[in-house]
Order: structure tokens, then sequence, then C-alpha cells
């Protein structure tokens, strides 16, 4: 029976929160849209059925119909497999972020509300999470277009430098807690949420992780005005789709880690005498972080690239050892 508990349970669990997160990709698309109309006094999305909820179905139908153009002289294999490598990293994050503390036993099986818990949880989240790059970057090149080359570039030198205070304010956080497993992270908030103990940290984080999923106002990588669409300017139809829908799943990712790093994950009040309320409180955390990233989108204008390098290089950067260093200190003293 070690295969049930050792293939079975986990490939059902991560088909469960694949198609949860497709889901909730499409319908975050359409709920971007009605914020951002509110903000600007208009209606969004109102035809496609009541309320314009359809919209997501309607736009799908319209990318996986749409006709295929290839460039020519693009590198092919490369150019086809670009979109995918930029989806696959944001999916495979969630294998270890735990949703919920409730666990309960089917069928002589106990289910924990994670795909597994691993002790370097966090070092894996760091690992993944770079190998988005990869995707945009080979996008450009492979597109054998001035505007993708440089939408490429940007994001290159873009997401790699705002890994390195993200990653600093990370090690904040593992100080405190006193291990890399996301579940013993979110077990060390149960007193008090690491953004209270951390709030430099924490926005630093956030900061970062607009950046890192090229948010505006860190949307240089396909900066329209100036790159006509950056590195998807060649890309059309179903393989232009995946592109977005690996930003958005990315969106839903940042929200999701910043709930479980800073957040205080699955806790809130009565969580311990009612379950399932932890995946109540954990949800109501990723929407109000989604919230604040749609609402930064339509208050704040596209930053000019090189202040973008110079705040991550010259203020994140230093801030964020600062941050540490406070960090390390505080902890020495008190402990």
């Amino acid at each position: 029976m070690d295969w049930i508990s050792l293939l079975l349970v986990p490939a059902i669990k991560s088909l469960v929160v694949v198609v949860a997160l497709l889901t909730g990709f499409a319908y975050l698309s359409y709920v971007e849209r009605k914020l951002v109309a509110r903000f600007q006094v208009r209606y969004g999305p109102n035809r496609a059925g009541p309320f314009g909820i359809l919209q997501p179905i309607s736009d799908a139908l319209k990318m996986v119909f749409k006709e295929e153009i290839v460039p020519l002289n693009v590198d092919h294999v490369v150019y086809l497999l670009s979109p995918a490598l930029t989806v696959m990293p944001a999916l495979v994050i969630w294998a270890v972020i735990p949703v919920s503390g409730a666990s309960f036993t089917l069928f002589g099986q106990t289910i924990t509300p994670y795909v597994s818990d691993v002790n370097v949880g966090l070092l894996y989240i760091l690992a993944i999470a770079s190998l988005a790059t990869y995707g945009i970057v080979l996008a450009g090149w492979s597109s054998n277009n001035k505007y993708s080359l440089l939408g490429a570039l940007r994001t290159s030198s873009q997401m790699l430098s705002y890994e390195l205070p993200m990653g600093i304010t990370l090690v904040s956080v593992l100080l405190i807690a006193g291990s890399l497993s996301l579940v013993d992270i979110v077990q060390a908030q149960r007193g008090v949420w690491f953004a209270l103990l951390q709030p430099i940290g924490f926005i630093i984080y956030f900061i970062c992780g607009l950046a890192e999923a090229g948010r505006s106002p860190f949307d240089l990588p396909e900066t329209e005005n100036e790159l006509v669409s950056g590195f998807a300017t060649e890309y059309g139809g179903i393989k232009f789709a995946l592109f977005f829908m690996g930003e958005y799943i990315h969106m839903i990712t940042i929200s999701a880690l910043a709930t479980t790093f800073f957040l205080g994950g699955w806790y809130g009040p009565f969580v311990n005498q009612i379950p399932v309320l932890g995946l109540v409180y954990f949800l109501i955390k990723v929407a109000f972080m989604i919230f604040l990233i749609v609402w930064i989108r339509a208050s704040l204008p596209r930053i000019r690239y090189d202040k973008l390098m110079h705040f991550c290089w010259k203020f994140l950067l230093p801030l964020s050892l600062l941050n540490l260093v406070v960090t390390a200190v505080v902890l020495v003293l008190v402990g």
C-alpha cells in the first residue's frame, strides 16, 4: 500500500492544485479587469454572461481558436517551449505551500493540505522561482526580434536583481522561524505574524514580488509603449495566453507566499476549535494581497528602467542587508 501514500495521494493533490490554479487564473483576470474598471469609474466586462462572468471562458475560446502564426527564422524548438517554461515554475512551487493546518483520514490514509512538507521548502521555492526567468528570456531570444530581445534582456537583469533583496529578506524570516519548512514557518507565527516582527522585510518582499511577477509598476519586460509587447511580441493565440497565464498564476503564488511567510498562513481566530477555518483565513489573506497588487497597478505609472535598477541596488539591497543584521542582533540579544 506504500504506492498509495507515495504516488497516488500526491498525484491527486497535485491535480487538485493545478485545476484550482488554472481556474483561479481565469477568474483572476476577470476580477482584475472589474477592479481596475471600478478604480477608473467604468464598468469592465459586462457582456458575456450575467455581469460578464463568462468573459474568461470567452477569452479562452478566442485564444484557443486564433490562427497560429510562427515568424520566419525563429529557433522553433525554443520558441515553442518557452511559454510552457513560464507557466510550469509557478505551478510547481505550490508543491510545498501549506494552505491549512487541518489534516483528515480517508480510506486509512492521512491527507495533509499540501502536496509535500520538505525540510528545505524555502530553498526549493527560491530555486524554482528562478526558473521562471528562463521562459521569458528564451522567448525573447528565440523570436529573432529586436524588441523581443530587449524585453528578454530587461527580464533577466530585473528578475536576477530583485531576487537578491527578496532572498535576503527571507533569510530574516528563516532566522526567526528556525526552520526552512514552510509548515514550521507558519506554526512559528501562532502568537504573532512575522509582518509585525518584520514590517520592513514584508514591504521589501512585496516590492520584489511585484518585480519578479512583472507587475506594474515593474512591467518593463513587455512595455507596450516602448517595446510593442517585449518578449511576447512575436507570440499569438494560445502561446500568448500561456505567458499571461504564467503571470497571473505567479501573482497568486506571490500572494500565497506572502501569506505563508508574513501573514500567519492559515492561523486566525478559532482556527484550533474549527480547523476548516484555516483554509478560509488563508484564502482571505491571499485575496487581500491580490487586491493590493491590482490596486497598485491601477494607481502607479510604469517607472523608467534605470530607476528600476537604481531602486534595487542602491536602496532595497542595502535596506534588506540592514534588516538582516538588525534581526540577527536582536535575536542574539533576546536569546
